[in-house]
């Protein structure tokens, strides 16, 4: 098959290029319509039952995690100066606009739909004519007199409705609470929306000299998608840069690199128009594919490029030296990248939304670029003149030579000492993985010195967080929340009050609530009254409740026909295992105050998606790893026709990912999302080195006639130099993943590189080791059958005569 294929490749040479200079210009054009994702990820799979609960909350509700909060901790605010400046930063903020495109038309929307604070309170008075609560502004203008706010304050905190929510008696603490438009929240308008914010803010604190810190999931959504957008750019400069100045001083031609980088070039517009053509948008994971493209696309060229000098070098002629990069080469690569791609591939089967993508564009992308690398690297070359001299010196590179002469003599001398080491390393790593956790926070990513992180602290502190939590209870029967004389309500203030006594929760918004603000009123706005009423008192509520029009105000937190309520909390935003052991330990107080045959409770909330969705992913990314290990050693077993040489294949590859998570035990790198998608990139690429390595061996094997250790040594040393550069670019390549923000990309970079060093001194130290200390007990028996895939016999002539490449011109050349 690849007889022909190199044949087809260099007879349509020129038609070639065309058609993909016609399907690189399409994909260029399609790049302009990916945007970046502003949803929350989606980690869940529709089917499960937390997902289902969510969305029926926001068809009932609508969605929670839409408030940013803007908060200050200063004595000094009911000075009339400072007051006034926080009247005017509420009220500003309440006013801003942002220009919003709808049905491809420029308007103006507003950006907030409601911003509160003690600036801009309102009262409920009771109005007896009309038997109703009339809502009344209690700060209708900002305050001349210092006199006139001290009188102001006291009737503020007269109201204990907000006591906690927007104050707190207790410290010097408040905040202004900012509602935001949803069609803004979820649109690339909302940078615009959040500069303005920021813009006021800063004015106010330059103003007053009084630090103010802002928060929320809006909030903190939005700094990290500009953070992506702008790392997503930085990742690719530094990639090609990093490839660039690799491959130069790997092959001293300006030449070969430039070449190479135009493959990786082509293979991330292509990957940018294939998410476009997915219709995909661009996550904290896709926004990695392009830079993943240069690293993984780059060894592609090298082997190419190595092979096709050491083939010219051998015999001088171009033409043959092009077939047979093609032929032996491109079957290797083509092996390579079909484990790469499995490698990703596998991240499909998690069933989650975000990691379905990245997988899918993933393995598309890293199959799509092998094409473009056994097509573009040929036929540019063969349009070239053949390499000089100094184009080859690269393969008697003095360094390499004695590293490579190094290894062999490691494999030669010392196989004890390297067995002795494995154990050594491998019960240290088993130590090291026992000490692994599992936890995930939705900051977990950012630094601990990152503003957003200590601002959140801030709000942790004077609310207990500012993350959503919701506990929805469905009485099962229509008007059930008011039946029974208010029986619900008062179970309600029983649970709130149980759960007061957790530090996670700040202080809870429901019905209950409402009605004890709506009592006060009813007895003329005495403080002592914000109460449940007994049910006689209910009943009269109830009368004002129904000739009250404006019952919108308050329909957030109960549905139409009265049966389904809800309790909102904001919450600290603490880690998956901390959040489980909350859940399992406040489940039971909520089934003794709802008997689960009376009523439907259920937990949701942005906080609750997210600690199921973490643990979700966790257990489906092991399962990913394990059908990846599955896949691929059933194609090393189809390429090998053994069992028992794909088990010692394994090996090599699975201790990397065995020391790799015991050195995560010893550093205390806990297993999360982030950090778990490691090891099935890892072990997709670093399965490679040791396709190269044993497809080398197998050809030398048969030539040696079944000469173990000639065939050892031969293909160590002809692998070994092209195995150590693409190792040297894959480590230098995930490490430009370091320079991020994110704690989880970071990780990625720094412990992939670390894998993949490990997993090229595997395949060159302990595979050879296994293959000359198993000898013929195990290689021959294994090598003797003929594998359903054949590799290219290194000695195999070449028919010239059918080859028609046109002669080279000096204009070409040029």
């Amino acid at each position: 098959m690849w007889v022909k294929f190199s044949r087809l490749i260099l007879r349509n040479r020129l038609v070639i290029l065309i058609v993909l200079g016609i399907i690189t210009a399409f994909m260029a054009y399609r790049v302009q319509f990916v945007s970046m994702s502003y949803q929350l990820a989606q980690m869940l799979p529709k089917s499960d039952k937390t997902h289902i609960e969510y969305q029926e909350f926001r068809s009932t509700f609508g969605k929670d995690g839409s408030i940013v909060v803007v908060g200050i901790n200063n004595e000094d605010l009911f000075k009339l100066k400072n007051y006034n400046a926080w009247y005017d930063l509420t009220h500003k903020i309440k006013k801003i606009t942002v220009d919003f495109k709808i049905n491809k038309k420029d308007t103006v929307v507003n950006g907030v739909t409601e911003a509160l604070s003690v600036a801009n309170l309102f009262s409920l008075k009771k109005n007896k004519k009309e038997k109703r609560f009339d809502f009344e502004q209690i700060v209708k203008h900002k305050p001349s007199t210092q006199k006139e706010l001290d009188s102001l304050k006291n009737v503020l905190y007269s109201q204990p409705f907000y006591n906690g929510y927007l104050y707190t008696d207790s410290s010097a603490t408040t905040l202004i609470a900012i509602t935001l438009e949803s069609r803004v929240l979820n649109s690339k308008y909302r940078n615009e929306l959040f500069e303005k914010i920021d813009a006021e803010v800063l004015a106010f604190h330059e103003n007053t000299g009084i630090k103010v810190h802002k928060s929320g999931l809006p909030y903190i959504r939005a700094n990290s998608t500009t953070k992506v957008k702008d790392e997503i750019l930085i990742f690719l400069a530094l990639s090609v840069f990093i490839t660039s100045l690799i491959l130069y001083l790997f092959f001293r031609s300006f030449k070969a690199m430039i070449y190479s980088m135009l493959v990786v070039i082509i293979g991330v517009v292509w990957s940018v128009g294939i998410q476009s053509l997915f219709g995909y948008k661009v996550t904290i994971l896709t926004g990695l594919i392009p830079p993943l493209i240069i690293v993984i696309g780059i060894p592609n060229c090298i082997f190419l490029l190595n092979k096709y000098h050491s083939e010219f070098k051998n015999h001088g002629n171009q033409v043959k030296a092009l077939n047979r990069v093609i032929q032996k080469i491109g079957n290797a690569i083509f092996l390579t990248n079909t484990t790469t791609s499995l490698g990703f591939a596998t991240f499909i089967f998690t069933k989650s939304e975000i990691l379905i993508e990245f997988g899918v564009l993933a393995a598309i992308d890293i199959f799509m670029v092998f094409i473009l690398s056994i097509l573009i690297i040929p036929i540019v070359f063969s349009f070239l003149a053949p390499p000089k001299e100094r184009h080859t010196k690269h393969l008697e590179n003095k360094k390499m030579v004695k590293i490579v002469g190094f290894l062999e003599h490691i494999v030669k001398f010392h196989r004890k000492k390297v067995y002795a080491v494995t154990v050594v390393v491998v019960l240290l790593s088993l130590y090291g993985v026992s000490q692994i956790t599992t936890t995930g926070n939705i900051i977990d990513d950012l630094p601990k010195n990152d503003p957003i992180v200590q601002d959140l602290k801030f709000f942790e502190k004077g609310f207990n967080g500012v993350m959503p939590f919701e506990i929805v209870i469905d009485t099962k029967k229509e008007n059930g929340v008011f039946a029974d004389n208010g029986k619900v309500l008062y179970k309600i203030q029983k649970l709130q009050k149980s759960l007061a006594e957790y530090k996670e929760f700040s202080k809870p918004l429901s019905i209950t609530e409402v009605i004890k603000f709506s009592y006060q009123a009813y007895k003329k706005g005495k403080p002592k009254f914000y109460i449940l009423p007994p049910a006689t008192e209910l009943k009269k509520l109830q009368k004002y409740a129904k000739n009250d029009s404006r019952k919108s105000k308050f329909s957030s937190f109960i549905d139409s026909t009265n049966q389904i309520t809800r309790v909102s909390f904001q919450m600290a935003d603490i880690g998956t295992k901390e959040m489980d052991v909350l859940l399992a330990d406040i489940r039971p107080k909520i089934d003794e105050i709802f008997p689960p045959q009376d009523y439907n409770v259920s937990l949701t909330g942005t906080s609750v998606v997210f600690l199921k969705g973490t643990n979700y992913l966790v257990e489906n990314l092991l399962t990913s790893l394990i059908l990846a290990i599955i896949l691929i050693a059933s194609l090393m077993s189809i390429l090998f026709s053994s069992v028992r040489m794909v088990l010692v294949s394994l090996m090599p590859n699975l201790l990397p990912l065995l020391t790799t998570a015991g050195l995560m035990g010893f550093f205390g790198i806990p297993i999360k999302p982030s950090t778990i998608l490691i090891f099935s990139i890892a072990f997709g690429i670093s399965v490679d080195d040791t396709i190269h390595f044993l497809a080398k061996y197998r050809q030398e094997l048969k030539h040696h006639k079944w000469n173990i250790k000639e065939a050892v040594y031969l293909a160590l040393q002809e692998t070994g130099v092209s195995m150590i550069y693409t190792s040297i670019i894959l480590f230098f390549g995930f490490g430009v993943f370091t320079v991020s923000s994110f704690g989880g990309t970071i990780a990625l970079g720094i412990l992939v590189s670390i894998t993949l060093l490990f997993a090229m001194m595997s395949d060159l130290i302990l595979l050879p080791s296994l293959l000359l200390s198993l000898d013929k007990s195990l290689t021959t028996k294994a090598f003797k059958k003929e594998p359903l895939i054949e590799i290219m016999d290194e000695e195999e002539d070449i028919d010239l005569d059918e080859l028609e490449v046109r002669p080279i011109k000096h204009k070409e050349i040029e």
